[in-house]
């Protein structure tokens, strides 16, 4: 939109909310229909049209701009509210329940759809539930305005301008318990997890007995991975009422991620005794079931839970997430007739869409599963708030700052400690492979994607990225000896929690291969392994997976080209300005056709003995908590290979993006 185009726009809009406030329906449907003439995907055109358009009795008219509207912003919770006024218009309280609790989740600030389902559902004779929703309401009500606009920006994807009048509030008011909260959850949604951490330990000191805050306390833990601290938690909630089966749930969550699976297991059981048939605590039995090793035992508790609830996408995404599963006709249909349902969820939605790209691949059929991959990848995206531009502009900071001199300069400074395996690189590279070979040797321990890297990253980042957005990694030409001795000696103690007491352990973070320059510095002794993958291979393998968070770049295939392009390109300036021989690159198609020999490779690089539980890795007995957890419990297999190339004539974009990156030489350094 130009310059000229922009006020234009606002005074229309501005006109038309003034129409519609005004009772002057017809006026308000006129001027956006213009807005919508200028540009058919104004999401605040589509909304009042939609809005007029019901005033007015045209409910196809009023169908049809929120259908648009919900296609544009899946995630829009006023559109789900007005979906929910229009269906109780008609008389349809069944659907208009639906949508106005689908409003709420998106947009717990909505107050008119929470008067809305306490009428419904009082009408219904759920008083219970009626009651629970009028609870809501009163709390929404009793914000500050200024915290009401905070949760109405931070749920509708205006997550900066939520911080700004967040932290305007709290310097007014530091103590506020509320306002605290809401900035804890900003933080979190940023990734500033210590921060959040920070807030919600002080909110509980202030208010302890409020649950909220320990709920999301719990969740806060588990992002950082403190597994022991958010067990604590979960099991001080439980305490309070031992037959919660909310306050059992979390615990049963809590026991899983701490890795006491046969606990989280009797919990999960206690809360079905209570509630059989819910599909949520069905499926994250099954994700226990899954990590324990356990797969036929998933699979059932996960078509338990689909027995209960069909339009349950989870469910649907966790068998297809196994990779092995195959799914029937029957099951086929009933994802194809659950994906069409108006009143599915965007997750749902989301999630049955990457199944059905799965099952669909699975039968030959690869028209089909492209459109229902890119589904999926087309609604994940418009969650996210990844640019391309952005990450590059991050990729050439980290080259014009790492230089050669720099590194000369501060290399040698940080904690000697040798005792990280870093392992780098793209998602559904070959790294829990490489992991899983390590993690079999009686010296190294396997653990997660410890986000602890990506923590000191963004700390050293600052809160100035308006106007310093390259504060980091500059500053790491201006940290003393002390502070980088000391930086590494943290990341060996806050990572302590995620060992069994071998003398090394991996750290399979894909994304650490931004932060190499860091990692160096820090940690000098580390090793660094850069799992390397065929690129259309790598970038098909990620477009097709449906990420629980932090590779955005995946959900379009222009945009995980050009990641792949800039990691490549970063990867080569790490060739050229840390000594030679200081990272590992193990090229995938290299262990498929020696597993031995790239075993022994990897081992001398780590400087281990050669083990052959090392070979024999899929008999390793250990939680695997990635997409690729079952098909590491197999012998090697090149499965995997060139499963682009059925899809080859829907892959312009990606291989225009990735370039002369397709000709990525196999082999390794």
């Amino acid at each position: 939109m130009d310059s000229n185009a922009a006020p234009l726009r606002a005074d229309a809009l501005k006109q038309a909310q003034a129409a519609m406030q005004a009772g002057r329906f017809a006026e308000a449907s006129e001027l956006a229909l213009q807005l919508l003439a200028a540009d058919s995907e104004d999401q605040d055109g589509l909304y009042m049209a939609a809005v007029a358009a019901r005033y007015l009795g045209a409910t196809d008219q009023a169908r049809a701009h929120l259908s648009a509207l919900k296609q544009l912003a899946p995630d829009y919770g006023r559109a789900f509210q007005e979906e929910g006024h229009l269906n109780k218009a008609v008389g349809d309280h069944g659907r208009a329940l639906i949508a106005f609790q689908n409003a709420t989740r998106c947009n717990p600030a909505l107050t008119a759809s929470w008067q809305a389902q306490a009428d419904l559902l009082r009408a219904a004779g759920k008083h219970a539930e009626a009651d629970q929703a009028l609870a809501q309401l009163q709390r929404i009500k009793a914000l500050p305005r200024e915290l009401l606009a905070v949760t109405n920006h931070l749920h509708e994807g205006r997550i900066l301008r939520a911080e700004e009048i967040a932290r305007a509030f709290l310097r007014k008011q530091p103590q506020h318990i509320e306002g605290m909260r809401l900035l804890a959850d900003i933080g979190s949604r940023l990734g500033v997890h210590e921060d959040a951490d920070f807030l919600l330990e002080t909110a509980i000191a202030l208010d302890p007995d409020n649950i909220q805050l320990r709920i999301d306390y719990i969740q806060v833990l588990r992002k950082r991975q403190r597994f022991s601290a958010a067990l604590e938690q979960a099991r001080a909630l439980l305490a309070r009422d031992v037959e919660s089966p909310i306050f059992q749930s979390l615990f049963a969550i809590e026991s899983m991620q701490a890795g006491d699976y046969d606990t989280a297991l009797d919990a999960f059981d206690k809360v079905l005794t209570k509630l059989p048939n819910d599909p949520a605590t069905l499926t994250s039995k099954g994700h226990a079931l899954k990590t324990y090793g356990r797969t036929d035992d998933a699979i059932a508790s996960y078509k338990a839970a689909l027995r209960a609830a069909p339009h349950y996408g989870d469910a649907w995404y966790a068998l297809a997430n196994l990779k092995t599963y195959r799914f029937s006709d029957d099951e086929l249909r009933e994802m194809q007739t659950a994906e069409k349902s108006v009143d599915l969820t965007t997750m749902s939605r989301i999630h049955i869409a990457f199944a059905l790209g799965k099952a669909c691949e699975d039968r030959g059929d690869h028209e089909a599963a492209f459109e229902a991959y890119q589904l999926g990848n087309t609604l994940k995206q418009k969650q996210t708030r990844y640019t391309t531009a952005q990450m590059s502009e991050e990729f050439e900071a980290q080259k014009r700052y790492c230089t050669p001199d720099l590194i000369r300069a501060q290399s040698g400074k940080g904690c000697p400690a040798p005792d990280p395996i870093f392992i780098v690189g793209l998602p559904r590279a070959g790294s829990t492979l490489i992991e899983q070979i390590l993690a079999s040797h009686s010296q190294v321990d396997g653990t997660l994607e410890l986000p602890n890297i990506l923590s000191l990253a963004h700390r050293l980042r600052g809160r100035n990225l308006a106007t310093d957005r390259d504060r980091y990694p500059r500053v790491l030409g201006e940290l003393s000896g002390e502070e980088l001795h000391a930086l590494g000696g943290d990341y060996i103690e806050n990572t302590r929690i995620h060992r069994q007491g071998a003398a090394f352990f991996t750290d399979k973070m894909p994304n650490n291969f931004r932060h190499i320059g860091l990692i160096h510095l820090i940690l000098p002794n580390a090793k660094i392994i850069d799992a390397r993958r065929a690129p259309l291979d790598c970038c098909w393998s990620g477009f097709k997976q449906l990420f629980a968070e932090g590779q955005e770049f995946t959900y379009g295939l222009e945009e995980i080209g050009q990641y792949y392009r800039g990691y490549v390109d970063l990867m080569a300036h790490w060739d050229r300005v840390l000594p030679k021989d200081r990272i590992l690159r193990v090229q995938h198609e290299d262990v498929l056709e020696d597993l031995e020999g790239q075993v022994r490779r990897l081992l001398d690089y780590c400087e281990l003995p050669f083990e052959a539980a090392c070979v024999d890795f899929h008999k390793t007995d250990r939680a695997v908590r990635t997409a690729s957890s079952e098909q590491v419990r197999q012998p090697i297999n090149r499965a995997g290979q060139d499963q682009w190339r059925p899809f080859e004539p829907f892959l312009a974009p990606l291989k225009e993006a990735l370039g002369d990156a397709t000709l990525t030489e196999k082999g390794s350094r």
